[in-house]
């Protein structure tokens, strides 16, 4: 769990039997029936990717409630969904699969660490179960582990984004894709060619 660079800080404040207790008494490699609920309830996470050199990458993922899914005591999947065309975190994976994913309920307070290993899969029987989803990305648990919330400011969901994919409607074209310095540069069947 922890580095030299952790270690140094932890002695330096004294705090390496606390780290110590802390990953004794809250990690897991597994995860509970506990962690598979709030994981399958939240509407978003964030990822934090490295590249091949270590240089992080940290992005937001959101969809409906459930578009995580915890499989088994060791493994998650999720979608990914349309985006920038970037693939600056997933690009990531395919040369350095290690990812932190932090999963938070605003309104509770709340939130949960999974840290792991991950693959994405361009032709996983999860996929057409997610509308909308390109790949489905597998991650393996390493750690799991809850974290304190005492700093995690208390806010409400207002109303989930009309481009979260969902059965039934098709999210709306983002207007940035429309701009013409993209017009020629879009990939084939964007939906946002066919409104130009």
């Amino acid at each position: 769990m922890y580095h030299d660079g952790s270690r140094r800080l932890q002695d330096r404040f004294a705090t390496r039997k606390l780290a110590d207790r802390l990953v004794e008494v809250l990690a897991r490699t597994a995860f509970t029936d506990e962690d598979r609920a709030f994981i399958e309830s939240r509407p978003l996470f964030f990822l934090a990717t490295a590249d091949a050199q270590g240089r992080p990458d940290c992005s937001y993922k959101g969809g409906l409630p459930g578009f995580v899914r915890v499989l088994d005591p060791q493994t998650l999947a999720f979608p990914s969904y349309d985006g920038n065309g970037m693939f600056k975190s997933l690009g990531n994976l395919f040369v350095n699969p290690h990812v932190g994913m932090l999963f938070i309920d605003f309104e509770s307070p709340r939130r949960l660490r999974v840290n792991g290993q991950a693959t994405v899969h361009e032709k996983d029987s999860l996929l057409s179960e997610f509308v909308g989803a390109q790949v489905i990305v597998r991650v393996r648990s390493e750690a799991i582990f809850p974290n304190c919330p005492r700093y995690v400011h208390k806010m409400q969901m207002i109303e989930q984004s009309p481009y979260t994919p969902c059965e039934g409607r098709s999210p709306p074209v983002p207007k940035w894709k429309q701009r013409p310095e993209f017009r020629e540069v879009l990939p084939p069947g964007d939906p946002a060619a066919d409104s130009l």
